[in-house]
């Protein structure tokens, strides 16, 4: 059973620089295809520079992008500096998170395989079993949602803002207290599928409203179980990816993307997620689950209080 570890290592080494050669396909064809505006492009051109922050927080922690990205935008637009609607930002996010997630995801899948089996602290086994189960679920109810769901975009706002905010203090709360003393678990314990399966129903309908959801419930709820980092904040992201590439049809066939956004922090998106594995590993859990968490408040907090 040992013997296909080491030609697995040689295909992970490989994950990254083709997967980066895809993704930089679909930036060139963004730019040949897409309507873009050089001199919108011109006044935006610090956007890679939160595409990069957005990316780096959602990949070390497991945290959507969308949870840098909906508050930042937001804000933008309340200060007059980057006029986006409100579905605009969440489409916006979505195709944003399509280079960053995607880079992320490819980053902690070649780890997770390149790292000795001895080593590992979860498996390989759990770790994909975790990504399909919650995939099955997720995906067909985020799909059903974009399409056959109406929200007034405000309440959906409202909506997101709360979830940010519990999101935040849960994870600062069960990082300090519950987890802070156990050891990790090594294996998925059979209660943990059944809730994953929960909340890959529950994630995917608001990954669809928000373009955040399906990865935090899960990463969540992984922290909260305490098992490894790896498959907690791995596993989060893949899902993430995926689910993001899934529904960024959706808005591309809506017509609801201002594609200068994505052109410009794109990119920015695509380094974060790949130096946000090392990141990660170097800030330790706690240190990285309590600076996200904190993030996560603070932002939808300034997003209250300036009543968005």
């Amino acid at each position: 059973m040992a013997a296909p570890e080491p030609r697995l290592s040689v295909v992970a080494g490989r994950i990254v620089p083709v997967g980066a050669a895809a993704l930089l396909l679909l930036y060139a064809a963004i730019w040949a295809f897409a309507p873009i505006r050089p001199a919108l492009v011109a006044e935006l051109w610090w956007l890679p520079a939160i595409g990069t922050l957005g990316a780096t927080i959602a990949n070390t922690s497991g945290t959507g992008g969308g949870v840098v990205f909906v508050p930042v935008f937001n804000a933008l637009r309340h200060a007059g500096i980057m006029e986006l609607d409100r579905v605009q930002v969440v489409a916006a996010s979505f195709l944003i998170q399509c280079f960053g997630m995607s880079m992320g995801a490819l980053r902690w899948s070649s780890g997770l395989h390149r790292t000795p089996v001895a080593e590992r602290e979860s498996s390989a086994g759990d770790f994909w079993r975790v990504v399909a189960l919650v995939l099955a679920c997720a995906l067909p109810v985020m799909l059903a949602t974009q399409r056959l769901a109406r929200f007034d975009p405000h309440d959906v706002l409202l909506g997101f803002k709360a979830f940010s905010i519990l999101l935040g203090l849960a994870v600062i709360i069960t990082t300090w207290t519950v987890n802070r003393t156990r050891a990790p678990r090594a294996v998925v314990a059979p209660l943990d599928w059944m809730v994953l399966a929960a909340l890959g129903l529950i994630g995917g309908f608001v990954t669809a409203l928000f373009s955040v959801g399906v990865g935090e419930l899960v990463a969540l709820y992984l922290f909260i179980r305490h098992y490894p980092v790896l498959l907690c904040t791995g596993t989060a992201v893949v899902i993430s990816a995926i689910s993001v590439l899934s529904g960024a049809l959706y808005h591309v066939q809506a017509g609801t993307i201002v594609w200068e956004v994505v052109v410009l922090a794109g990119p920015g998106a695509a380094l974060g997620g790949f130096i946000a594995r090392p990141v990660a590993l170097w800030l330790g859990p706690n240190r990285l689950k309590t600076a996200d968490g904190g993030w996560i408040v603070l932002s939808s907090l300034y997003l209250i209080i300036l009543n968005i």
